[in-house]
């Protein structure tokens, strides 16, 4: 396994390379991507050689099956997170914000709201918005250098806001918490109190790093009130090539997404979804453990960069993910004049504003990357922010949110 062989870049549409999106998002193309979160490496050779041998075979009928899809996954839980999974309780979607966006239908009607905790994944916002339901924000909160959930606020937003569900995300992008176990039996508690269905999404539970340990909301308890979403994704490095799974154990939310996504027609994938989620599942699981060693690395070796050569940058611990939530406040710059900063840099980085609307002073990284590019941006951010000097004016138009 060869994590330091970046990807050929020379023919493809990676949407992180996308020209267009480079120029509005950075003002310039000349820019090395961090602001999509998947991988720049190639996936598991299991994966590969699966798919390698469905094009070799050059006959693609009809094939697929939900039902082995949802043993490998099932197995992986049991096997990786201790946690049984009924296989008669999945639904297959076609990606997670679709099933969000299904789940959001299923729970709620028009004018209700949704909470999310901010700075969120910006497409929880969009799924909810383009249903017509009210955003509600729980913002977490800063404490002793890490992101923390004000549950005081949490209760009293599910008691007086009409919240019908709340989106958890967990791990949590882009701040990289992963949750305790006391943390998610009390979000479970307020909930349960304020009669609210939590959507979990789970896509980056695999990305876990030293010190800490993933705990599906599913182990909880109440998961009468749970539906848990996920995908192989993450995980793998399958963006392009993955489905999504929702799963609970709340028989009519279950009986109901059936109906929704058989009328559809989402309800299943195709062959090359089907066997490289198996595949990625049953086999890959030596790749992912070597993978996670090496993003460990990266993330020690940017926290040291950091303190010593760039101390004007805070990043946040990353207990989870491949994002890191990097804080340029002592930099002084902010808004639009921070993304052109870096921009410059060609340090391609998501806005913070994509997450929460007051996060202008902050950005998130995505550093699945091989580690000797990960140390050039560095150095070019850095010799960027000594030679340039605060603006007078701040410019604070908004840079609109984009993709992933």
């Amino acid at each position: 396994m060869n994590l330091e062989r970046k990807n050929d870049e020379t023919e493809n549409s990676f949407i992180r390379n996308n020209k267009v999106m480079l120029k509005n998002i950075f003002g310039t193309t000349n820019v090395t991507p961090y602001w999509v979160a998947d991988m720049d490496f190639t996936i598991a050779p299991q994966i590969k050689k699966e798919l390698q041998r469905l094009v070799d075979r050059g006959n693609f009928a009809y094939e697929f099956s939900s039902l082995d899809v949802f043993k490998a996954i099932s197995n992986w839980y049991q096997r990786r997170h201790q946690l049984t999974l009924n296989t008669d309780n999945f639904v297959q979607v076609t990606g997670v914000l679709t099933g969000i966006a299904l789940l959001i239908r299923e729970l709620t009607k028009e004018g209700d709201s949704i909470l999310i905790q901010t700075p969120a994944y910006h497409q929880f916002s969009k799924v909810i918005s383009t249903a017509n339901r009210t955003i509600v924000k729980n913002p977490l909160k800063i404490e002793d250098g890490k992101y923390e959930i004000d549950f005081k606020d949490l209760s009293k937003k599910m008691s007086s806001e009409k919240v019908k569900a709340m989106i958890l995300c967990s791990p949590h992008n882009p701040v990289g918490r992963v949750w305790r176990k006391e943390e998610l039996e009390q979000i479970l508690l307020i909930a349960k109190k304020h009669n609210v269905t939590i959507i979990s999404d789970e896509i980056h539970s695999d990305i876990i790093y030293q010190g800490h340990k993933f705990i599906s909301l599913m182990a909880s308890g109440a998961n009468n009130h749970v539906a848990l979403i996920g995908s192989p994704s993450k995980t793998f490095g399958m963006q392009s090539i993955s489905n999504g799974y929702i799963y609970t154990e709340n028989k009519t939310i279950l009986e109901n997404m059936r109906l929704q996504t058989e009328s559809l027609y989402l309800d299943h994938g195709n062959a090359f979804t089907t066997f490289a989620t198996i595949a990625a599942f049953e086999h890959a699981e030596e790749w992912l453990n070597e993978f996670l060693g090496y993003m460990q690395g990266n993330i020690d070796w940017i926290s040291q960069f950091l303190m010593n050569e760039l101390p004007s940058i805070k990043m946040f611990p990353v207990e989870g993910t491949y994002q890191v939530w990097l804080d340029f406040s002592a930099t002084g710059f902010e808004g639009n004049e921070l993304t052109k900063i870096v921009g410059e840099a060609g340090f391609g980085v998501s806005p913070g504003t994509w997450f929460s609307s007051n996060a202008t002073q902050f950005t998130r990284m995505n550093f699945a990357s091989p580690r000797e590019q990960i140390k050039t941006s560095f150095e070019r951010l850095k010799n960027v922010l000594a030679q340039s000097s605060l603006p007078t004016v701040v410019d604070k138009k908004e840079i609109p949110s984009s993709c992933c």
